[in-house]
């Protein structure tokens, strides 16, 4: 399934250069980083108010928009999701709690 992670961060990518008003994505882009972060907060909300009520499919459906706008993200900083995969990859089989001892206290 992974694969559909690439095709979609190829579609993104080429989107940044795509005029604003051909596309959703482009369009996002074009408002800058602040728009592409408040529509991940958004979505955020919106999977925690799906999972409180309890509809599996309203979850799911939260959670594609919620990792769609992460993926525009990703994007419009220079990431693929590749790269959030080798992270995961880096910490299966530690502990959350090993993990984050790894990682130490975050700066001020």
């Amino acid at each position: 399934m992974s694969e559909i992670l690439t095709e979609l961060a190829a579609v993104l990518e080429a989107r940044k250069t795509a005029d604003p008003t051909s596309s959703y994505v482009a369009g996002l882009y074009s408002k800058g980083m602040d728009a592409v972060l408040k529509k991940i907060g958004e979505e955020a909300t919106e999977l925690v108010i799906a999972a409180k009520s309890g509809d599996g499919h309203q979850v799911v459906h939260e959670t594609a928009d919620l990792w769609f706008h992460t993926l525009v993200l990703l994007a419009q900083s220079g990431l693929k999701p590749d790269d959030v995969l080798l992270e995961l990859k880096r910490r299966f089989g530690l502990s959350g709690l090993e993990e984050k001892a790894k990682r130490g206290k975050p700066g001020p």
